[in-house]
């Protein structure tokens, strides 16, 4: 089942095997691992750079787009990781059995060398970059291994992990450039990841219905409605939280301006919409996937981001 490349996959009487197909056969699965689209999540390292005042200033540009290469880097390492090591539990979910390393389509071997050569080059590049980047770097690394090993199969505490791995992710970007980001930023941050987290649960529950917990055993101790709770907390505490931090004495005079909490709404849209996606369209298994696929949600996104823009550097 996972022994990958095979010669005799592609054997045919007659016909030799070209260069071409045997590139192509681990390729293309070594990218698929890679999970390329979930490095969108690793936007919140370039967060610090649109709040701090930084986007005018190219060397800072730079040091953040190095910083969010480093992460796309270590969180590959840690999706290569967790796929080794839960592909018996993912080969019973429609949709993640498609993986390449549950699939057979790429060997473990070949995946376990890839993790371990992106970790290296993602925290050689951090601490070439600065120290103490390096060390948060090294921390979110320690801590996705410890999700991947242990930390997943405690409930509640499985989707808190993943929240600090976000907060990590803000506080690993402002370091970058130098900056200190508001404590307002990151509760935020934590809130919104908590909800993604839950949702994510959520989906998973109700799409494997009784096979859910020989897929992750976690989901065992959740129901719909505990998770339905659980949203409704974080989804108005992260509406307040981000309300209170734009009209907040430390934002308006560090932007000069009391014009962000007319952002307040595209915040409230967006996480109303997705509350309708996890609902509705039964969706929130990937944030992913959900914010790539769904227009109304990415515009929401844009729009806010634009808006924001402006009242920090063109109040």
């Amino acid at each position: 089942m996972n022994e990958g490349f095979r010669f005799s996959d592609y054997f045919v009487p007659g016909r030799d095997v070209t260069i071409e197909e045997r590139r192509t056969s681990v390729l293309e699965p070594a990218w698929e691992a890679l999970r390329s689209k979930q490095w969108i999540k690793n936007l919140f390292v370039l967060t610090p750079l649109l709040f701090a005042r930084e986007l005018q200033h190219p060397h800072q540009v730079l040091k953040g787009i190095a910083a969010f290469a480093i992460f796309c880097a270590l969180s590959s390492a840690g999706y290569l990781f967790n796929d080794r090591l839960d592909a018996e539990q993912d080969r019973q979910h429609p949709l993640k059995a498609l993986r390449p390393i549950p699939s057979g389509r790429l060997s473990t071997s070949l995946a376990m060398g890839m993790a371990v050569a992106l970790a290296v080059i993602g925290l050689g590049g951090a601490f070439a970059l600065d120290l103490t980047f390096g060390l948060m770097a090294s921390a979110y690394l320690i801590l996705t291994l410890a999700y991947t090993i242990r930390l997943k199969h405690f409930v509640v505490l499985d989707v808190m992990v993943i929240a600090v791995g976000f907060v990590m992710r803000v506080g690993a970007g402002a370091l970058a450039i130098d900056a200190l980001p508001s404590h307002w930023l990151l509760l935020c941050t934590m809130l919104l990841a908590l909800f993604l987290g839950f949702s994510k649960r959520r989906h998973e529950l109700l799409l494997l219905n009784e096979g859910s917990t020989q897929h992750r055993p976690v989901l065992e101790h959740y129901s719909p409605e505990f998770l339905d709770q659980m949203n409704s907390i974080v989804m108005g505490a992260t509406i307040v939280c981000y309300a209170i931090y734009t009209v907040s004495e430390e934002t308006i005079h560090k932007f000069g301006s009391g014009n962000l909490i007319f952002s307040v709404p595209f915040v409230i849209y967006g996480l109303f919409r997705y509350l309708y996606l996890v609902n509705i369209r039964d969706s929130g298994g990937s944030p992913a996937d959900t914010l790539l696929g769904d227009r109304p949600l990415a515009i929401s996104i844009v729009l806010w981001a634009a808006f924001c823009a402006g009242v920090i550097y063109f109040h």
